[in-house]
């Protein structure tokens, strides 16, 4: 894949996403606003859909913003496993992290799948199919920020020495969780809305849907900062073998809170760790 020299190369995954994704919903209210706030005719308040701006003029920025966002979402929880699996980043300790990160995975796959497909099948012409991907994109996102912050839960209770690791679980979670709660909130506006009626419903689910198009910008780039935790990293540097010693001989007890991997690693270099170091290389 990548050598530790290149370690921005796939750093740059997460935030290629998140300025697409940015790019494309700033794009689309400017749009919105230069051409006279429009009512677009899938629009049923004042306020336009992200989904009622995409189905017009731009839905082929929409199309190609959501794949290449929906890809680099994806890619970037790919990478993270790829990085904790050959020692680059802090390994999973036990199966059941290792399930967790399989699942983040595959939800956003679905989550991807389906931000593509509702670009596609627009709300103007298949109002019906587009918000079935519309529920697969919300599903999708959630589950995989779900096990994602399991997962970093499990790794930060066994390394809670480390603060960078305990820092990035807590704003993976806050980010993630403010998320599906507004997510929540979308989806009973929407369907309060479309079911009865209720313009005020739609309104206020048009506000949501906005803040978390640009809130999941900031959940893409604490991807960023996870896999920046791999800079200068060499394959087995954090191998679950070497970091096991550590623990097994008291070292990283005895040491006391550690900033992050670089410092992991300079423990595991002057301790029982080192003699896993020429397998890994």
């Amino acid at each position: 894949m990548f050598n530790h020299h290149q370690h921005w190369a796939y750093v740059w995954i997460p935030v290629s996403g998140a300025f697409m994704w940015f790019s494309t919903l700033l794009s689309m209210i400017i749009t919105w606003k230069a051409t006279g706030e429009p009512h677009y005719v899938s629009q049923d308040s004042n306020m336009p859909y992200i989904s009622d701006i995409g189905a017009d003029i731009l839905k082929p920025l929409f199309i190609t913003g959501a794949s290449i966002t929906a890809v680099s979402f994806f890619l970037s929880l790919v990478v993270e496993r790829w990085l904790r699996h050959s020692g680059r980043l802090i390994p999973t300790m036990r199966r059941r992290e290792r399930v967790l990160s399989s699942l983040a995975i595959v939800g956003s796959f679905i989550g991807g799948l389906g931000l593509i497909l509702l670009t596609i099948f627009d709300t103007k012409r298949h109002p019906s199919l587009h918000r079935v991907f519309l529920l697969i994109f919300m599903v999708g996102v959630a589950m995989s920020a779900v096990f994602s912050v399991l997962e970093f839960r499990w790794i930060s209770k066994d390394f809670e020495e480390v603060r960078k690791l305990k820092q990035a679980y807590i704003a993976k979670a806050i980010i993630a969780g403010a998320l599906i709660l507004l997510a929540i909130g979308f989806a009973i506006a929407l369907y309060d809305g479309s079911r009865h009626n209720n313009e005020t419903a739609t309104f206020v689910g048009g506000i949501l849907e906005w803040i978390i198009g640009f809130g999941f910008v900031f959940y893409l780039l604490t991807f960023y900062f996870d896999l920046r935790m791999s800079k200068g990293m060499h394959k087995g540097d954090l191998s679950k073998e070497r970091l096991t010693a550590l623990q097994d001989d008291g070292t990283l007890a005895h040491h006391g809170p550690v900033d992050g991997p670089g410092e992991l690693r300079e423990l595991a270099n002057g301790g029982r760790g080192r003699r896993y170091r020429k397998h890994y290389m």
